[in-house]
């Protein structure tokens, strides 16, 4: 029996998905459209006609001319009041503030006390206190001389200090010759020049492995250490504090090297723990074993484990040399028996003294220190669960614990890879699972973003890629995925880790071979004016606005309290260093003004309601700056703001 055959089923053209979609698409726009048309307020009605094409997309045709934004009005956010002046220029500074460095300024460090050398710790203004003009540059300031020429040279009229040259003339710091300053190599220990000495230290220390990457050098004098340490690829943070050695710091920055201000004093160094593959100290006056040991102890903290200590000066040497010093022999010999006893309740090992120079080695883990300070009095391990805590946070006279392992052979915290491999494979700290920020996967995801946005950069920025520029700052690095993204480039980047952040991955970008520091931006930064060639700022001013936002709720509060409350919440606000809710976005701005070249640039991504007030602000400063869509494209929020400067 032959199956009867039925006509296929007649469907309904509007149950078909597609076309449903289709047609409620159209309905939708057909309703958008005519109630714009019928708001004069709507934004649809500000957009002006373009001769080409509206809003390209910026990331993907790089090559076409840029629009120029207008977001204006259009956004809300709970910004701070606009200021009450007409909106002229912002004045600039009296002369005398040229060379102004806030928290580590010798008339404020009087004020304190100067045991443990707590005057020449941070020490910043109050709100009240705060930079309100612009710190001009020096008379006849001229353009730094490119990397790798100012390694050798810079222009005396930007660091007009020779008191160096001629206090230090015999150890072939800095001389003067005509209108350049000319660094020779030379250092405290090292006056027949830096390479000599470095060569000595190779002797002991892998310096050509790739295993050590990241350095520390105390009381660094105008970084000619750092500096010789470059022609083995190995980054040096560079610190040293204010002192009669003027400007050591800023004769640094000039030559394109590493440097901030720092000491060992109260507070713990602003960086995570296991940051340094090896840390350096060249008669750098530090009294070690002073004070329970306490400084050894915090170098002990950002030292890497299996991580290098190299020392040289007293009381290294001291049977040669302590006549040269001026110290009796007998103070000396008692000086080096007390160091090596400290170093040994380290679990550190002595593994050379030759010549002027002393090396010790940090243990791979603590299995067998654990057992020895079961045996000993003291020191003993940190209560302290935070071993990476490095703003503001006091120094303890204890050992940092090591991340437990199970075996002797194990490093503890991971094994890194040797650079240059080290940049772009996943930290332990990521592997680990130890940092909430980031996984293996958002790590290579983060690395790709960050490729195509410095390329983006370099097609708005044309000196990015012509190496123009030599020192960079990254305000909010995150895991540093921007400067691994230059890593191409003759620059080095100081990756600022806020020190409030969300997550705190400032530990993940030293496993990547990259240095940077904790920072609160409403304080102002460890530098002199005018550091930085570059400076990068992604989400900065969102994650400060809101505090701000805040600070401006509870100052509106204490003008209703009673003077006694008053002053009482104000001082409990300084003593705890919550100082950021009481900033906003001209005071961050003031501080990127005065660490940045005149004729350096700076990139700003945010939300376009803050970019285009931080534009505002930034006209007011004179510089040079436009609005561009991000790789997202024109109907995302986040813009970007580029400054280029290199033509005023």
């Amino acid at each position: 029996m032959a199956t009867q055959q039925h006509p296929p089923p007649t469907v309904s053209l509007i149950k078909r998905p597609l076309l449903k979609v289709f047609f409620i698409a159209v309905a939708c726009c057909v309703c958008y459209f005519l109630g714009s048309y019928s708001n004069p307020n709507s934004t649809i009605s500000t957009i002006q006609p373009h001769p080409h094409k509206c809003f390209l997309s910026n990331a993907s045709t790089p090559n076409l001319p840029s629009l120029v934004l207008d977001f204006e009005a259009h956004h809300i956010l709970p910004l701070p009041p606009e200021s009450s002046e007409n909106g002229g220029f912002f004045d600039f500074c009296p002369a005398n503030f040229t060379h102004y460095s806030p928290c580590q300024h010798p008339s404020r460090a009087k004020q304190f006390k100067t045991t443990k050398f707590f005057h020449k710790e941070r020490h910043c203004p109050g709100r009240h206190q705060a930079l309100q003009c612009l710190v001009p540059p020096p008379n006849r300031y001229r353009r730094p001389f490119p990397w790798p020429e100012s390694r050798e040279y810079a222009w005396f009229s930007n660091v007009p200090f020779p008191k160096l040259s001629v206090f230090k003339k015999f150890q072939n710091w800095v001389r003067v010759e005509g209108d350049r300053l000319v660094f020779p190599g030379g250092g405290t220990s090292f006056s027949k020049g830096v390479k000599e000495y470095v060569d000595q230290i190779r002797q002991v220390v892998p310096l050509m492995s790739g295993n050590i990457r990241t350095a520390l050098d105390v009381g660094c004098g105008v970084a000619s250490f750092g500096a010789s340490l470059m022609d083995y690829n190995i980054l040096t943070m560079s610190i040293a504090p204010v002192d009669v050695h003027e400007a050591q710091v800023q004769f640094a920055s000039e030559r394109g090297l590493p440097a901030m201000h720092g000491v060992l004093s109260t507070y713990r160094l602003p960086y995570p723990s296991r940051s340094f593959d090896m840390a350096h100290c060249s008669r750098c006056l530090v009294p070690w074993t002073a004070y329970d040991g306490v400084y050894l102890m915090e170098i002990d903290r950002v030292l890497r484990p299996g991580g290098y200590w190299v020392l040289s000066g007293p009381p290294i040497s001291w049977k040669s040399s302590y006549k040269g010093w001026e110290r009796p022999a007998g103070e000396l010999k008692q000086e080096q028996i007390d160091l090596e006893d400290l170093a040994r309740r380290l679990c550190w090992k002595k593994i050379a003294e030759r010549g002027p120079i002393a090396v010790w080695r940090k243990p791979t883990n603590h299995i067998h220190c654990t057992k020895k300070l079961k045996a000993w009095k003291s020191p003993r391990f940190c209560a302290e669960t935070d071993a990476d805590a490095g703003w503001y946070r006091e120094m303890d006279p204890c050992i940092t614990r090591l991340p437990k392992v199970t075996d002797i052979r194990h490093t503890s915290g991971g094994v890194l890879a040797k650079w240059p491999k080290r940049l772009n494979t996943a930290p332990p700290r990521i592997e680990d699972g130890v940092n909430r920020r980031a996984n293996v996967d958002t790590f290579y995801k983060d690395n790709k973003i960050w490729t195509k946005r410095i390329s983006y950069y370099g097609s708005v920025l044309k000196s990015l890629g012509a190496g123009r520029y030599r020192n960079i700052m990254d305000m909010n690095a995150d895991i540093g995925g921007f400067a691994a993204a230059i890593s191409n480039l003759p620059a080095w980047v100081m990756n600022v880790v806020p020190f409030d952040a969300q997550n705190n991955t400032l530990g993940i970008i030293y496993e990547r071979g990259l240095i940077g520091t904790y920072m609160n931006w409403c304080e102002a930064f460890s530098t002199y004016p005018r550091t930085y060639d570059l400076i990068h700022a992604h989400g900065v001013f969102s994650m400060y606005i809101d505090k701000s936002y805040f600070g401006k709720l509870l100052g509106e509060g204490l003008q209703k309290a009673d003077v006694n409350c008053r002053i009482k919440v104000i001082n409990s606000l300084e003593r705890f260093r919550w100082s950021s809710i009481l900033c906003d976005i001209l005071d961050i701005l003031f501080e990127m003004y005065r660490i940045l070249r005149p004729e350096g640039a700076a990139i700003i991504r945010d939300h376009v309601d803050i970019i285009v007030k931080v534009k505002g602000i930034t006209d007011r400063m004179r510089w040079k700056s436009k609005i561009l869509h991000s790789e997202y494209g024109p109907f995302h929020p986040e813009k970007i703001l580029f400054v280029d400067n290199s033509e005023i």
